[in-house]
């Protein structure tokens, strides 16, 4: 097979110019890298952002967009031993909405035994973001109370479950047509987004706009953390008279592709982690909502309307 189908983004106008094309050539895999039939693609608003053009270092335009997929190897290129051929994978890399893509087999994580690979998609990108934000970052400790931004989303549904694994008192902000879905998560507390909360030990914040100024107010002074995945809901800026003056607290950055690249020992021991919640019944497979893969345009205008909850999965 030497073309497949696939979405190309055609512009920076939005969801409305990604279009399902059907001759995309198929990638090969280069060093260290692997070729796989996609099976279920995971949609993130980092693809909205990309569709807008305004996601850090993106790709420009036009792309086979995507870039979080699980499936089966194919093939494998020069120096690659393991996932081998036939192994079910779940990782991220460019181009993941399409038949096939490529992505590094250092970073391809295998499929849980048991799971689909509809629901593994999410396991690298939420949870360990999560995991992530909540532990080696936010330093969590039992008895603290955590502020969940956007707790009905991928990462914020994965976060709330984790927190309270940890021996955390969870509060959950969403919007309040989602309150009930958060709350079965097993959040303490649920809120409209910017409600009062009390101070709080750790925010967990993916928002931006007038939530991320919310949580920086939520968060106790001194001792007060607030870990930063996402911006959105729009950019804002903290200076360093905010700092010393209105909000004695720490504010931390995450991006999952820097933690990878920067710091491999602790996404080694993060991963280490997340099988130990896995066996242990804590990270539990997910129920995402599934997409065709024509209807991707449709998926990422909805997400971006806000009117999703949990993960969502484009299948080719």
């Amino acid at each position: 097979m030497t073309s497949m189908r696939a979405l190309r983004q055609n512009s920076s106008n939005g969801p409305e110019d990604l279009h399902l094309i059907t001759d995309a050539p198929v990638p090969a895999p280069g060093p260290g890298e692997i070729l796989l039939k996609v099976a279920a693609a995971g949609v993130n608003f980092a693809d909205v952002m990309q569709t807008r053009g305004t996601y850090e270092n993106g790709p420009e335009a036009p792309y086979v967009a995507g870039f979080e997929a699980a499936g089966v190897v194919v093939a494998v290129g020069e120096g690659v031993t393991a996932p081998a051929i036939g192994d079910h994978v779940v990782g991220t890399g460019g181009g993941a909405f399409a038949e096939y893509m490529v992505m590094s087999a250092a970073g391809a994580v295998p499929v849980p035994e048991g799971w689909s690979d509809d629901q593994a998609i999410g396991l690298i990108l939420n949870w360990v973001t999560a995991l992530a934000a909540l532990k080696p970052l936010g330093r969590l400790a039992a008895g603290e109370t955590v502020l969940v931004q956007a707790a009905a989303g991928g990462v914020g549904q994965a976060a709330v479950r984790l927190a309270k694994h940890y021996g955390a008192t969870v509060i959950g902000a969403a919007s309040p047509e989602k309150h009930d879905s958060v709350r079965a998560l097993g959040a303490d507390c649920v809120v409209a987004y910017g409600e009062e909360t009390g101070d709080v030990d750790l925010v967990l914040e993916s928002v931006g706009g007038a939530t991320f100024t919310a949580g920086l107010a939520a968060a106790k002074r001194v001792t007060g953390r607030v870990v930063v995945y996402g911006v959105a809901g729009g950019e804002v800026a903290i200076t360093n008279r905010d700092l010393n003056f209105r909000h004695q607290i720490h504010v931390i950055g995450l991006h999952l592709g820097v933690l990878v690249e920067h710091a491999p020992a602790i996404f080694a021991e993060l991963m280490d982690e997340l099988r130990a919640l896995i066996a242990a019944g804590v990270c539990v497979p997910g129920t995402p909502t599934v997409y065709d893969l024509a209807d991707g345009p449709k998926a990422l205008a909805e997400l971006e309307a806000r009117a999703t909850s949990g993960k969502l999965v484009l299948r080719p």
